[in-house]
């Protein structure tokens, strides 16, 4: 099996994100059973390797360069398009294609599913983000009735609901690092999301939504937008409860009625499993197997199956206007 190298642009703080603790995480879990490393490019870190020190060796071809980081995938492509690269695609709108050659794995269906029109040349793969253990419910005292971590967060639920339920309930904002947030998790009743207007202001989409998850394995009642990858696991109505439905009203009369109620809520085991360590390790070791005998084919025979590209789009779409034409007037 090669060698993975994951390619981050460094790992100080600068440079933390979710995207940054997931990449480290899938690292982590991948070390398990394959030799992988960190590989910086945008800046040289003590005890870790650099790109451009790392391109000089002469055979590469025994290890494979996971690149993830969506506003620097293009110019990454460029620079290893002679070697075995995979794009682990976080989130999905990036203005980039990728060539056949590159497999894709992807973290959630839905970013499964937009790389399925966008590349359907390519080997797509899903893989999606741990949830770690930790995140689970201890079954405590719940002493906050809502939370709200600030990034991410519209503007509506920072200037407009947060104000009304802190009339009404205990609420905490977070805008900073949680040293232990499942700690925090099971203290809360609801946690509140809301990443729609944050995502679209990017113009990219959200590729999963670690945080929303993690707050269901704690055991909490979570209102949240469903854009992008959310969708892939929240169910209004029976998991969680659509936030910004109708009016601020509506909202804190829903928020409130959860807080007040008794039932204690709580996520199955078989639905977390899905997320959960050992499910992540054997799904990452069908498809880096895979992916060894792609790059192995890759190696012996060139890509030969005509690009879904914007001309070819154009001409088949006259092709089959004219086939129509000839079809209702040249019988």
């Amino acid at each position: 099996m090669r060698k993975l190298y994951f390619l981050l642009p460094g790992t100080d703080g600068k440079f933390a994100c979710g995207g940054l603790w997931a990449e480290l995480k899938a690292l982590n879990l991948v070390q398990q059973f394959c030799s992988a490393d960190v590989v910086t490019y945008r800046q040289r870190e003590k005890g870790k390797l650099f790109i451009d020190d790392l391109l000089k060796e002469k055979n590469l071809s025994n290890v494979i360069f996971v690149i993830s980081w969506g506003f620097d995938i293009a110019q990454l492509v460029a620079k290893l398009k002679q070697y075995n690269v995979v794009y682990h695609a976080h989130s999905a709108g990036y203005p980039f294609r990728l060539p056949a050659s590159i497999p894709i794995i992807t973290v959630s269906r839905y970013t499964m599913g937009y790389w399925g029109e966008k590349s359907p040349n390519s080997l797509i793969y899903y893989l999606p983000n741990q949830i770690s253990d930790e995140f689970q419910n201890l079954g405590i005292e719940r002493d906050i009735d809502v939370l709200v971590q600030a990034r991410k967060s519209s503007e509506y639920l920072i200037k407009e609901l947060i104000p009304a339920l802190q009339k009404r309930c205990k609420v905490l904002v977070v805008d900073s690092y949680v040293e232990d947030l499942p700690g925090l998790f099971n203290r809360v009743k609801v946690y509140l999301y809301d990443s729609a207007e944050y995502w679209a202001q990017q113009r990219v989409s959200e590729g999963f939504g670690l945080q929303p998850m993690e707050a269901l394995a704690c055991g909490c009642q979570v209102f949240s937008s469903v854009n992008g990858g959310l969708a892939d696991y929240l169910d209004p109505g029976f998991n969680c409860y659509k936030i910004a439905g109708y009016s601020q009203e509506y909202d804190v009369q829903r928020i409130l009625e959860v807080i007040d109620t008794s039932v204690a809520f709580s996520l199955s085991e078989e639905f977390l499993a899905e997320y959960r360590t050992e499910n992540i390790i054997n799904r990452f070791r069908v498809i880096l197997n895979e992916l060894n005998e792609f790059f192995d084919h890759t190696m012996q025979q060139p890509s030969n199956i005509k690009s879904l590209t914007r001309i070819r789009i154009v001409k088949l779409f006259a092709q089959r206007i004219y086939g129509k034409l000839r079809k209702k007037y040249f019988k």
